[in-house]
């Protein structure tokens, strides 16, 4: 699932082609791509019909596009979730949903979406952690780029939780936009193990973490994000690099490029973890 690196690619894909201009018209092609958009596909298309759209925005792993007034197009792009700015004549995507065409008769935005996991729908906004934000996701934190990402705050909201410190990275309540990737990248760069308890973490080795999640997500931005598949693309449909640095996940039995040691592999939460048994030693007490 394309975490923040992904969706920031995509953010500022959008920024650039569609920020700005009048909606023409919108045509819904499958309802499963405006599932949550409870009146259904008309009153999504009128919504939208003859609106300005604002400067594309964030949170975590969503994104949205205000609209003039007080509403925004939300999405979400789920497993395999694509936005794509096109030219109005090109050949449709065997998985396209969602097409929105605009008034300068340029390009238009596309929502292709082959699992139907990912959703788009219009909302009005509400404030929240400092920003106005789509109702929907006023209860996902704020994520660590952002301006008003508390670090104290979240550094006592972290301790408290008493789970494991990638549990807690993962929980979108608490920090957004860190996924099972970059966790665990995060994670071998502070040199932990996903299985520390939260409650011993001193507020150092907390401040060591957000920085090293921060910085393996801005390398990864700057490599257009990680594509393990043709599934994740920017706006243009072009994948990212990032696979090719990752130093722990998906690399089970490589040697860890610190130590050595060959990486290991093991279950969590229905998915995998991925970290070096040496530079982040499981912690005493708790059963592998």
């Amino acid at each position: 699932m394309p975490e923040l690196p992904e969706v920031e690619v995509v953010r500022r894909g959008l920024e650039r082609w569609v920020s700005g201009r009048v909606v023409a018209h919108a045509e819904v092609l499958h309802s499963r791509a405006i599932r949550r958009h409870v009146p259904g596909a008309e009153e999504f298309a009128s919504r939208l019909a003859g609106r300005t759209v604002g400067t594309a925005q964030r949170r975590g792993k969503y994104l949205w596009l205000p609209l003039d007034g007080s509403d925004a197009v939300l999405a979400h792009l789920g497993m395999s979730g694509q936005l794509l700015v096109v030219e109005p004549d090109s050949p449709l995507e065997k998985h396209l949903r969602i097409r929105i065409a605009f008034a300068d008769g340029g390009p238009e935005l596309r929502f292709v979406d082959q699992r139907t996991f990912g959703h788009v729908l219009v909302t009005p906004l509400a404030r929240a952690a400092g920003r106005d934000v789509p109702e929907p996701i006023v209860h996902i934190a704020a994520d660590p780029f952002e301006e008003h990402f508390d670090e104290d705050g979240f550094a006592h909201r972290l301790r408290a939780r008493r789970t494991e410190v990638k549990r807690a990275l993962l929980d979108q309540s608490l920090i957004s936009g860190v996924g099972n990737i970059y966790a665990d990248e995060a994670l071998w760069r502070a040199r932990l193990h996903g299985s520390r308890p939260t409650a011993t973490l001193t507020r150092p080795k907390i401040a060591e973490l957000l920085d090293a999640a921060r910085g393996v997500m801005s390398e990864a931005l700057a490599e257009g994000g990680t594509s393990f598949d043709s599934l994740y693309v920017n706006v243009n449909g072009e994948s990212g690099y990032f696979e090719r640095a990752l130093n722990v996940y998906g690399r089970r039995d490589e040697p860890c490029g610190r130590c050595g040691a060959p990486i290991v592999r093991e279950s969590f939460m229905n998915r995998s973890s991925y970290s070096c048994p040496r530079c982040q030693p499981r912690p005493r007490g708790v059963a592998a």
